[in-house]
């Protein structure tokens, strides 16, 4: 065979290199987390805004945000990141953890099953570790806030609830990382399959974009019912269960209020999901290179 036609054959073909260790594995994802974050994080604001508006005709996406930087300043878009970028590493952390477990950290071939039950894990642990983040970045988004920062909110909430104050909402954030990290990952090995094989780096970075964004688009579609509850139940402590909390809002708000928020959501996971893998992969690279063989 001429070095020609080795170098049409498809990237899903040739030999690869073996899995990066887990710390480069973690730091990749961490970093590429805080730079989806950075982005497109006044989405994030403008979304909790929607959710938080019990109103039975809420004001769309546009208006809420033109209303914040009229009202409260271009600033307020940023208010509340530092607890989100704080949470990026670990819980980038836990993604790659179970990711390598099920896979044999690269050694078992993923299917779709496999790739489903991964996130689902994944999420399943995430509400762990994020539920007391997202409390804080809730509680400092709202439009009536007037906590400090950060630092506050925590002072508050060990002061009115003891030290478990800070997991309020945990079940509601339980569900709504599992239903998004199990939509999530099999949305993208489904489409990763679907699409042609690329036949060099741009054409594997293209697909990765595009199935990165109906990943986002899936998850952000099946969660959202249950990140409409989370913020509620985080803003105002109330201890609700998650599955009454959905029927409560469909009854007085209607069931189109259990996706308030959806078109800023998917706007930033959509192409978040993309913007993820592409710089996942980039860096990948970058580390590689770093490394030399049997990495490369």
């Amino acid at each position: 065979m001429s070095a020609a036609t080795a170098n049409t054959k498809p990237v899903a073909e040739l030999k690869k290199p073996i899995p990066l260790p887990f710390a480069y594995t973690f730091a990749s994802g961490a970093i590429a987390g805080c730079t989806e974050l950075l982005l497109l994080y006044p989405l994030d604001v403008v979304k909790t805004r929607q959710q938080l508006d019990t109103a039975k005709t809420s004001t769309g996406m546009v208006q809420t945000f033109k209303n914040i930087v009229s009202q409260e300043g271009p600033g307020r878009l940023y208010r509340g990141i530092l607890p989100p970028l704080f949470m990026e590493a670990p819980k980038r952390a836990v993604k790659s953890s179970w990711g390598a477990l099920f896979t044999n950290n690269g050694q078992r071939k993923n299917t779709q099953s496999l790739a489903i039950v991964t996130g689902c894990f994944a999420g399943a642990t995430e509400s762990f570790v994020v539920t007391p983040f997202e409390l804080v970045k809730i509680r400092l988004q709202d439009k009536n806030s007037s906590f400090k920062g950060p630092l506050d909110v925590i002072k508050h909430s060990f002061r009115t609830s003891g030290p478990l104050g800070l997991y309020q909402g945990m079940e509601a954030t339980f569900w709504r990382h599992w239903w998004w990290n199990g939509g999530y990952f099999g949305a993208i090995f489904g489409v990763k399959n679907q699409l042609p094989k690329a036949t060099d780096k741009k054409g594997e970075l293209l697909n990765n974009l595009i199935a990165g964004t109906v990943g986002g688009f899936v998850g952000t579609a099946l969660n959202t019912p249950f990140d409409v509850v989370k913020s509620r139940i985080q803003l105002h402590g109330t201890g609700e269960w998650t599955y009454p909390a959905l029927i409560k809002v469909a009854q007085t708000e209607g069931l189109g209020a259990l996706y308030k928020g959806f078109a800023p959501k998917v706007l930033r996971l959509a192409p978040g999901g993309g913007v993820l893998l592409l710089v996942v992969e980039a860096l990948s690279t970058v580390f590689r290179g770093y490394l030399g063989p049997p990495y490369i």
